[in-house]
């Protein structure tokens, strides 16, 4: 209690001491004063809430100090005195508008500009959203000896061996050294196939005319029209531009 008395006294003291400064300086000294503080309320209303607090403080205390030296500066008669309850009306009126619009300006921008709460910071996605990876079946098969491609140009499987041959493309594209598997990607933008003995794939983009031979590698599937690739059938597969920057041959 004592305490809290004593804050009141902090407060009421500077206001008090306001007061009785502007109600024995002359009118036309007090009114640009209090002026003043009207135009620091409505500045510092949104950048410096404890100076906007003050200000209008100063402005409710200065108010009646104000119509005290008007009065007084009009002869202290009883016209005087009408018109200084007068002023009063309009003074506390015209400053009950200004903290409505004021109030009502930072109720509008609190609305407008909702912070989130800490529940929905915490729960927010971070990061890029997650995109589920679904790989299509290799659909492999044994190539004969003259097959047509995606477009319906001609390729041809010559045979050197049972387990290795070489693949002629129309466009002029010779893989050597390949397995009879061969395949298709999505598209008919690749074109796969086994190395012989089984020791990694083959992989031949058709678009850019790039050959990669993957030791090592087995195609696992295609997410869209790229192809996945993993160390062993039951391993985790990784696209191709990861593969080939871990140091593949080409």
């Amino acid at each position: 209690m004592a305490t809290r008395a004593g804050r009141s006294w902090v407060t009421l003291l500077p206001a008090a001491a306001w007061l009785i400064a502007v109600a024995l300086l002359p009118w036309w000294m007090g009114l640009p004063l209090w002026l003043l503080l009207a135009m620091a309320a409505m500045m510092f209303h949104r950048r410096i809430v404890h100076y906007a607090t003050l200000c209008r403080r100063g402005l409710y205390w200065g108010l009646p100090g104000l119509l005290f030296a008007t009065q007084r500066a009009m002869g202290g008669h009883l016209l005087a005195w009408g018109t200084a309850l007068l002023g009063a009306l309009v003074g506390y009126s015209l400053l009950a508008l200004m903290e409505s619009l004021l109030d009502r300006r930072v109720k509008y921008a609190a609305t407008a500009t909702p912070v989130p709460e800490w529940r929905e910071l915490a729960m927010a996605p971070v990061g890029p959203p997650a995109h589920i990876i679904e790989l299509s079946r290799v659909e492999w098969g044994n190539a004969p000896v003259e097959f047509s491609d995606p477009d319906g140009e001609s390729v041809r499987y010559e045979a050197r061996t049972t387990r290795r041959g070489r693949y002629v493309f129309a466009q002029g594209r010779v893989i050597e050294r390949a397995s009879p598997r061969c395949c298709f990607g999505p598209g008919g933008r690749w074109f796969a196939t086994r190395l012989p003995g089984e020791r990694g794939d083959i992989l031949w983009d058709r678009r850019t005319d790039h050959l990669h031979r993957l030791a090592g590698w087995t195609l696992s599937g295609w997410d869209g029209e790229q192809p996945w690739l993993a160390r062993r059938t039951d391993g985790v597969p990784a696209p191709l531009h990861e593969v080939l920057g871990r140091g593949s041959s080409h």
